[in-house]
Formats: structure tokens, C-alpha cells, sequence
């Protein structure tokens, strides 16, 4: 066995437990449920909310982190952390985002998406709060969404396709409550982000890619509004 392919294989878990299984349940679907219940309490959060909500969803990656470490007892690099120098990681997460706003400012432009109610609602809180959520969502949701679940459902079994396809198209669905437009966005987005992790497996690129495209999109405009 050649030397990568032995540490691929001590990057895995020691076959299906239920710690792993209970991971994929939980990157695949604590977001969902935490938003619901925010959007229980009111659809149009202010910041006091919204800063609670986006604190329950960084928890929530620090509790998948440590069950990482401490439940299946696997190093970071299990999960795209580490797996290359940080430049490179800047340099990805720049061409990542490059290869996302093209397309995404097509539909865009194409669906007239952005300006609904959900919309208006989170351009009126303030830029920094703005500027939270959009780090929440690049490094929160390619965790939860492509890192995680990816190499998990492949070191259980599923072949690629299955492994990419599952947490796409939930990710994908979880922005229902932005519309079709924000459905049809998040799975381009996020089958061009799934691809650039597939092929360099870093983490750290993709969460940079993916703010950086939020950044733009979210926190220019209210800079410059």
C-alpha cells in the first residue's frame, strides 16, 4: 500500500459506528432544525436574534469538530483541515469564488432574486451583523454540507455520486424559504463548491470561496448602499 493511501485510510472511520452515523445526521440537519426554530420565534430576526442563532450554529460546528477528534477519535485532515499549506488554500478559495459568482450572478440577474421580503428583512440589519452571518455560512455550512458528509459517506461505503449528490441536493432544499431562486442558487453553488472539494479535498479553500462569494453579494452592497 503506498504511503497516501495508508494515511487516507487511517483518516477513516473504524467501520459504520453510530458516533459517525450520528455525525452525518447532525451536520446534515442541526441547521435546518436551529433556523426553524429561530424562524418559530419570529421570520424577521433582529440583531439580538439573529447573533444568537448564528452563536447556536457556530456551537453547533464546534460539537461536529469535537466529535471528530473525541467521538471518532480521527485527525482534522478526516475532514479537508490541514490538507494543504495555507497559501494554496488562498489562492483555491479565490478561484473557487471566482468559478461561483459567475454563474450565481447570471441567475441572479436571470430570476431577479433578492429582492422578496426575506431579503429586505436581513439587508436592514447592521453591516457587521451582516458580515457574521456571512462567515457562519461559509465556514458553518461547507463543514456541514461538503467536508463532513462527503468523507463520511464514502469511508461507509456510497460511491461518489452518492456521497455528492445526498448533501447537495439537502443543501440545496434547506434554502427553501428564500424560493426557487435561492433553491436553484445554492445547488449550482453548491455542486461547483462539492466539485472543487472533491478534487482538493481543503476545507479551508472551500469556506474561503464560499464567504468570499457571500461577502460580495451581502456585505458590498450594504457597504456601499
Amino acid at each position: 500500500m503506498s504511503e497516501i493511501a495508508a494515511v487516507a485510510v487511517s483518516e477513516r472511520p473504524r467501520g459504520t459506528t453510530a458516533v459517525t452515523w450520528f455525525g452525518l445526521v447532525f451536520s446534515l440537519f442541526s441547521m435546518i432544525v436551529l433556523r426553524q426554530v429561530f424562524r418559530a420565534i419570529t421570520p424577521e430576526p433582529g440583531t439580538a436574534l439573529t447573533l444568537a442563532r448564528e452563536a447556536c450554529m457556530f456551537a453547533a460546528a464546534g460539537a461536529l469538530v469535537w466529535l471528530v477528534r473525541r467521538g471518532e477519535g480521527l485527525p482534522l485532515r478526516s475532514i479537508g483541515i490541514g490538507t494543504s499549506p495555507v497559501w494554496k488554500s488562498v489562492i483555491w478559495g479565490v478561484v473557487t469564488a471566482v468559478a461561483c459568482m459567475l454563474p450565481s450572478a447570471a441567475i441572479v440577474s436571470f430570476t431577479h432574486y433578492g429582492h422578496g421580503a426575506a431579503s429586505q428583512a436581513f439587508a436592514k440589519l447592521p453591516v457587521w451583523v451582516i458580515s457574521i452571518v456571512v462567515l457562519r455560512a461559509g465556514v458553518v455550512e461547507e463543514l456541514f454540507y461538503r467536508a463532513y458528509p462527503i468523507e463520511r459517506l464514502q469511508a461507509l461505503g456510497l460511491g461518489r455520486i452518492a456521497s455528492w449528490s445526498i448533501p447537495l441536493a439537502i443543501f440545496g432544499v434547506a434554502h427553501w424559504t428564500g424560493g426557487a431562486a435561492n433553491i436553484l442558487i445554492a445547488l449550482v453553488l453548491g455542486a461547483i463548491l462539492t466539485a472543487f472539494y472533491q478534487w482538493r479535498r481543503d476545507l479551508v479553500a472551500n469556506m474561503l470561496g464560499h464567504f468570499l462569494v457571500d461577502f460580495v453579494a451581502n456585505v458590498l452592497p450594504a457597504l456601499f448602499s
